[in-house]
């Protein structure tokens, strides 16, 4: 009996072990964007001069690249501007009118 014991805490501990290198391995493969958020929001400005950036978010997409996806307000307008993560090339810029409300309540 004492001998199983000891056979389910060391399988447990080796479980564990392995779990955990598995998810380190996940966290090390896991590289900070190349472009940077300050960096992002350069290329943004560069985009539409003039404009603030209201919003920033860094999106993870799987199989297609990273991005910094912003939102920018110049006046009445809207633009939403993704930036490649890694090239720094603007991806998609797109346009629409502020309706004047808060989106966030």
């Amino acid at each position: 009996m004492r001998i199983t014991k000891k056979l389910i805490v060391v399988g447990a501990g080796v479980v564990a072990l392995v779990a955990g290198g598995s998810v380190a391995a996940v966290a090390a493969t896991s590289a900070a964007p190349k472009v940077t958020a300050e960096k992002a929001i350069e290329i943004a400005h560069k985009e539409v001069p003039g404009a603030w950036v209201s919003e920033l978010d860094y999106d993870k997409r799987g199989s297609r690249p990273d991005a910094w996806e912003l939102e920018l307000t110049k006046g009445a307008q809207l633009y939403e501007v993704d930036v490649d993560a890694t090239t720094g090339k603007v991806t998609d810029r797109q346009t629409k009118q502020s309706d004047g409300e808060d989106d966030d309540d």
